[in-house]
């Protein structure tokens, strides 16, 4: 599951050996780190061998929770702007770079 939020962006998948349990995983470690006060003892690690180098093992239950959280913080009209506003330009236009590729989709782009 790829979750994209004004929080950061986020990997998540099963744990192999924890069937309780995501692995949650992130391109940038203050993105996991942004989730460490919806997750209660988020420990986040490294793996630079990894294709998404930071990484926590956080249970299911809590990922659920932390779900809800963020849908509940959805407070914005624009999200690519809500994202400028919390993260700042750059990662807003790393963002509207996915909606485009997204965006086709819809077979609206020629």
């Amino acid at each position: 599951m790829w979750t994209i939020t004004t929080r950061g962006f986020y990997s998540v998948v099963a744990h192999r050996t924890k069937p309780d349990t995501v692995l949650v995983r992130g391109r940038v470690r203050d993105d996991i780190e942004a989730l460490g006060d919806l997750i209660p003892d988020l420990e986040v690690f490294e793996d630079g061998h990894a294709d998404y180098r930071w990484r926590a093992i956080v249970p299911k239950a809590d990922w659920l929770a932390a779900l809800n959280t963020m849908a509940d913080e959805v407070d914005y009209d624009n999200f690519k702007n809500a994202v400028a506003k919390r993260q700042g330009s750059e990662r807003a236009h790393l963002y509207h770079d996915v909606w485009s590729v997204l965006y086709r989709l819809q077979g609206d782009l020629v």
